[in-house]
């Protein structure tokens, strides 16, 4: 079969002139099949109905006579028969349809193969959230154990100080040397020693902390829990309440404590947690404004 039938074979099948010139052109002629596998293979492709460039013009002379030669020899031309095109037609829709079958389930494998990957990477994300969470639990943990120690230390150093100058006081007015005399660890220190009033008292060391843990309790009952700077604003936890809501944050909230109870307003966002009395731990509820 001639290009010339190919093609218009591939004409009266419904495909533009403009397709079935690329496709024969793609397939080297090869015939109205490999023309047909590749229509369907390219039937997506954005330049498919655009057309395809000739390679130089052809003088006027020399065409003339191809079409005169190409008129002389139209009466042997082989024609495909109503049968034939039936043939071709319903082979065309078979590949058509095969084609698309195996477009969906290539599509389909690669749907689920991106729901793995999704999945894969929200568990590594969520345990390295876990992870991270556990050590800030951890350093806060550490940095009030450490608080606890340093105000032992501290009571420690005021009951030696009371006991060498009861000792002085005594050398000094009794007459007589004592030794001083540590009083027993476990012994409560009156609330006069620790009074700032109190000549002999030193003054206790107020711990500065640079960072306070917050828990947020959500409208459904779920709680957030994130570490933050002391001197960041009250905006940043609304913000990071807003990002983490599971499904979103559906309407406007306001953040609240319970104890003291106060609700916080567009003014307090503006102001550091360590102004607000948030540091270095506290528990906000979000309520519906």
């Amino acid at each position: 079969m001639s290009d010339t039938s190919a093609l218009e074979s591939l004409v009266e099948m419904g495909f533009t002139q403009n397709r079935a010139k690329k496709a024969l052109a793609a397939t080297g002629n090869q015939g109205i099949e490999s023309a047909m596998d590749w229509l369907v293979e390219h039937e997506d492709d954005p330049d498919i109905e655009e057309e395809i460039e000739t390679s130089e013009p052809v003088p006027e002379e020399t065409e003339s006579t191809e079409m005169t030669e190409d008129m002389d020899t139209s009466a042997g031309r082989a024609f495909l028969t109503e049968e034939e095109k039936e043939k071709q037609t319903k082979r065309m829709m078979e590949l058509i349809a095969q084609k698309q079958r195996e477009r969906e389930e290539r599509e389909k494998r690669e749907k689920i193969e991106q729901e793995k990957q999704r999945r894969k990477q929200g568990q590594e994300l969520s345990a390295i959230r876990q992870r991270l969470q556990e050590q800030e639990m951890q350093k806060l943990a550490d940095d009030r154990r450490k608080e606890k120690q340093e105000e032992l230390k501290a009571r420690e150093r005021v009951r030696e100080k009371i006991a060498r100058d009861k000792a002085e006081r005594a050398r000094k007015f009794g007459g007589a040397t004592a030794e001083p005399v540590s009083p027993p660890a476990e012994t409560p220190i009156p609330a006069s020693a620790l009074s700032p009033s109190s000549p002999t008292q030193e003054p206790p060391v107020k711990k500065e902390y640079d960072q306070c843990r917050i828990q947020i309790r959500l409208l459904d009952g779920s709680a957030l829990s994130q570490t933050f700077r002391a001197r960041e604003q009250l905006a940043a936890v609304r913000v990071y309440v807003e990002l983490n809501w599971p499904g979103g944050a559906g309407e406007p909230f306001n953040l609240l404590t319970t104890f003291p109870r106060r609700v916080f307003t567009e003014d307090d966002m503006e102001k550091p947690l360590q102004e607000l009395g948030l540091v270095p731990s506290a528990v906000l509820i979000v309520a519906k404004k």
